[in-house]
């Protein structure tokens, strides 16, 4: 947010390199935590590692229920680094003097592509090309060409909702807590470090499943899954 104080706009600048610089200082905080998880290994993790194999079987336990363990473990690597960088993005600007990189559509959108793009190569790859372009024509042929390009359009605003859905919530409460501290800076802001923190977990939570509910949708199509509605999707919609 131009005008706000942060330590890396008063050494950047306000804009593109202020941006970049908290887009690496992220990629620094989510290597640094890697790098101290896997630092020792150990049969019976503490610390740092014990933290790390809690956060990625939450993960698994995530993913298991909307696309099943085997291939919940096979995408765990994307999911959780997306998750781990969305989270911190999220958090960072909680701190006073720091800003999210995730409350601007510039890290966002990309964020979104990438999902987009990867889930449908994933299903091409695993279904062939005319069948998972067939899909989209749904199971009854005399409704293919009403299903069809209205089936594309919703995949397309998948793109928007990504992240529009991040961008729009991490802003607000970047503004919400830029307008607390103007007015009530000291005591007052308390609890709303514990809200914002709720958000920025709920949002990270958000796009992980998507993630897994577009993957499930792009590679384990059959006919119960066309048919059936997913009630996942109908929940994760509507926050």
């Amino acid at each position: 947010m131009e005008g706000v104080f942060t330590y890396l706009g008063a050494i950047f600048g306000h804009g593109d390199a202020m941006l970049i610089a908290h887009l690496i200082l992220v990629a620094v905080i989510v290597l640094f935590i890697a790098k101290m998880a896997s630092k020792s290994f150990r049969a019976v993790p503490t610390g740092a590692q014990n933290v790390m194999e809690a956060y990625l079987g939450g993960v698994i336990s995530m993913g298991k229920d909307v696309i099943g363990e085997e291939l919940a473990r096979k995408y765990l690597p994307l999911v959780a680094t997306v998750g781990l960088f969305i989270f911190v993005s999220n958090v960072i600007g909680i701190i006073p003097g720091f800003e999210s990189p995730t409350s601007n559509i510039n890290v966002t959108l990309p964020l979104a592509l990438m999902v987009f793009v990867y889930y449908n190569f994933e299903g091409i790859r695993k279904q062939g090309i005319v069948h998972y372009i067939a899909h989209f024509a749904g199971p009854v042929k005399l409704l293919a060409p009403l299903m069809f390009p209205i089936e594309i359009v919703s995949h397309i605003s998948r793109i928007v909702s990504l992240s529009f859905r991040l961008f729009g919530n991490i802003k607000g409460d970047d503004l919400f807590l830029w307008v607390l501290l103007m007015l009530v800076p000291w005591i007052a802001p308390l609890p709303a470090y514990l809200l914002l923190s709720f958000s920025a977990l709920l949002q990270t939570f958000v796009f992980m499943i998507l993630i897994y509910v577009y993957l499930a949708g792009a590679v384990a199509i059959d006919e119960e899954h066309e048919k059936a509605p997913n009630p996942v999707v109908d929940t994760i919609g509507a926050v």
